[in-house]
């Protein structure tokens, strides 16, 4: 098949070509945002779940369409070990900016912008990786006593009243939220939170690892009832059909059944490997209809390519020690698995790699859904770990 018309789309956050089986996601956000524009009560939502289900690429059609309906965003990326207000000036500086074009909003917008000067310049010394800079005089009084949570509360509350003097809705969008400390997290909430209490039209979209919803509670009791969390899994396989399908047939390509069979099993329904399965069946397939045989090739070059990529960026992140963890882990199956049972594999006292156990779950590498319990953040990761390394005690 001709590979400059190959559909199929895998990549980190790319859009596939058929978004099957998350409308009624997109439509809730949609209907949030709607609400909030009307002065009613609507939760911030949360998406979580594993790598590779495709949260970012919810967070971002999310916020296209809210784009498209007027929303001022502000679109974050946290990675791992920056600070939140390192990563959330810049983005608010942009977004005011578009909130305030016209000559009758340029003076809210020049005082909002010296709050901002004002807050980078409180927390400059305390998160040294703040590079935020802008040619105009701090407004003091507001946002700059240093503490986090009460000057983040602050400035939401100034950026939500010019929000709503301009009959507009401000909505951050954050990916990889996981990786904000919890004492920013903490921050972020009670802002949010004092925002929602005074009806201000500014909210919260964001999308993390399994972690997150316990990070969140952690941060603040009251997270739960602020949030509405919505679990981000592997499609139903109805819908991983169609991804798969769909965007062929609107090519004149079709596929046979066994072929189908064969990719929903190997990929497990999930929205990045459907997408590397498709791409890699469209490239093996002489014609149309794309067969068993061609799926069957498809799986082992899918499978070497997420190897040498997907799997191995995340491998070479680690330790010796957490290689060795994981690989025990992998010894047991999918998981999730008892952290006890990983020390047998491992033939060690629990307590002793609890430290392992800890750095991988700070990593994103895994996560407990249970007390006691240690699963991996990546589907297939366990094979992965299988194919690469011989076990080691």
């Amino acid at each position: 098949m001709d590979p400059r018309t190959n559909p199929y789309a895998p990549g980190a956050g790319t859009p596939p070509p058929e978004l099957a089986g998350r409308d009624k996601l997109i439509e809730a956000a949609a209907v949030a945002l709607d609400r909030i524009k009307e002065g009613l009560s609507a939760r911030s939502l949360v998406m979580y779940g594993l790598r590779g289900v495709g949260k970012t690429v919810l967070l971002n059609q999310m916020r296209l369409d809210a784009e498209a309906n007027g929303t001022v965003t502000v679109p974050i990326e946290a990675p791992e070990g920056r600070s939140l207000p390192a990563i959330l000036l810049p983005s608010l500086r942009s977004s005011m900016i578009r909130v305030s074009r016209s000559e009758a909003t340029k003076s809210g917008l020049k005082r909002i912008l010296g709050i901002l000067a004002s807050f980078a310049k409180a927390f400059r010394m305390k998160y040294e990786d703040i590079e935020f800079s802008i040619d105009i005089e701090p407004e003091e009084g507001i946002a700059d006593s240093g503490d986090l949570e009460h000057d983040l509360t602050e400035l939401l509350q100034v950026i939500g009243e010019l929000a709503k003097s301009r009959g507009v809705v401000v909505s951050i969008f954050i990916d990889e939220l996981q990786y904000v400390a919890e004492e920013q997290l903490a921050a972020l909430i009670t802002a949010l939170h004092s925002a929602n209490q005074h009806r201000l039209p500014i909210t919260l979209f964001a999308a993390g690892l399994p972690q997150l919803l316990g990070l969140l509670g952690k941060a603040k009791s009251y997270a739960e009832r602020l949030f509405d969390f919505q679990f981000i899994g592997a499609l139903a396989p109805e819908y991983a059909r169609e991804a798969i399908i769909e965007p062929a047939r609107r090519l004149k390509v079709e596929y046979e059944p066994e072929a189908i069979d064969q990719i929903v099993q190997a990929t497990e329904c999930y929205p990045y490997f459907l997408q590397a399965w498709g791409q890699h069946c469209w490239q093996e397939a002489q014609q149309s209809p794309i067969t068993h045989a061609d799926a069957r090739q498809a799986t082992e070059i899918a499978i070497a390519q997420l190897d040498s990529s997907f799997f191995r960026v995340r491998f070479d992140r680690l330790t010796p020690s957490e290689k060795r963890y994981l690989r025990a882990m992998a010894e047991l199956g999918p998981g999730p698995h008892r952290s006890g049972d990983v020390a047998e594999i491992l033939q060690r006292p629990v307590n002793s790699i609890a430290p392992t156990r800890s750095s991988l779950i700070r990593k994103g590498m895994a996560y407990s859904p249970a007390h006691g319990d240690i699963a991996f953040t990546a589907p297939l990761f366990d094979g992965f770990m299988q194919r690469i390394m011989r076990l080691e005690t």
